[in-house]
């Protein structure tokens, strides 16, 4: 699949984007116990060698190890990477010189000098205008410490309020980040995918395989452990009201030689202005992940997928 640009004039990258959330992350993820660096460099790796060189991760994520990781790892290949990262506008963060000197950590930790895409990881700022964050992350571009700007988790009319910020000084808004799989597509009703359409914005999915239930291995007969155990959606009921989709996500899959998690992401990918950000802790994850790379379905397919899970 060709390549896609971030915004009007940002970076290009691959279809596929590796989720780094779980890197060095032992409060959520459980960083340490079953994997550590070793597998993440092999996850890394196994990335590269497979052409997709877009890496999501967050200020927030491990701590800080999640981009100390990434900027370790870069420094050991001479293939160029694109890394995206995010900043969180805390309450001490508000004013400009804040924003800046958190791109400057984030630099520094991933060892590089510009960051090809700089995302604000939530909409709500405190005491940070609007204003003022987005008119310094144009700063930031036209100094060249940024490719590109995005957002997450901000709804169709906080993207147009950034996006007519940034454009008043030159910089399109490149992307939002947020929840998206064939069982999350709030989106597609509250005007957040028809107003990144419109604008020419870019959304990174994140959850495109909503935490593993389109995985296919949880059954009503296993029970999963962790937080999944108390999500109603893992229940024996939440799993049999999804069979009917996981069955078609199968049919579809055996006749491509893929997996129920592979025509998933593929979905995703096929919306044209969607990249999907698929986590991952070990090589074997991104072998499976960029499964979703280099087939399409049908559109009577992908029109099957769209009418049972709109259900």
């Amino acid at each position: 699949m060709e390549p896609i640009t971030l915004g009007q004039n940002g970076v290009t990258v691959p279809r596929l984007c590796i989720g780094t959330w779980a890197w060095g992350d032992q409060l959520f993820w459980n960083y340490g116990n079953g994997y550590g660096e070793e597998q993440l460099q092999a996850a890394f790796t196994a990335a590269l060698d497979a052409g997709v060189t877009f890496f999501d991760t967050a200020e927030v994520y491990g701590f800080g190890l999640s981009e100390e990781f990434l900027g370790k790892f870069m420094k050991q290949v001479s293939q160029p990477v694109q890394i995206a990262t995010k900043f969180g506008p805390l309450p001490w963060r508000w004013d400009g010189k804040s924003v800046s000197e958190a791109l400057t950590a984030s630099l520094k930790r991933l060892q590089v000098e510009r960051i090809e895409l700089y995302q604000v990881h939530w909409p709500f700022t405190f005491f940070l205008s609007q204003e003022t964050l987005m008119n310094t992350l144009a700063d930031e571009v036209k100094q060249g410490r940024i490719g590109a700007v995005g957002v997450s988790n901000y709804s169709a009319s906080q993207m147009r309020e950034a996006h007519q910020i940034l454009a008043a000084r030159g910089v399109p808004l490149a992307v939002n980040q947020v929840r998206y799989s064939l069982l999350t597509r709030q989106i597609e009703t509250n005007g957040i995918l028809q107003t990144a359409r419109e604008l020419n914005v870019i959304i990174l999915a994140y959850s495109p395989l909503a935490q593993g239930l389109l995985t296919g291995k949880y059954t009503p007969s296993q029970n999963p452990t962790g937080a999944r155990s108390i999500d109603p959606r893992f229940s024996q009921d939440g799993l049999n009201k999804i069979a009917p989709v996981l069955s078609l996500l199968r049919k579809i899959g055996e006749k491509y030689d893929r997996t129920p998690a592979q025509v998933a992401l593929n979905w995703l990918i096929a919306q044209g202005n969607v990249i999907p950000i698929a986590g991952v802790k070990n090589a074997e994850q991104v072998k499976q992940n960029v499964g979703a790379l280099g087939w399409k379905m049908t559109d009577d397919e992908f029109g099957e997928l769209d009418r049972i899970t709109r259900l």
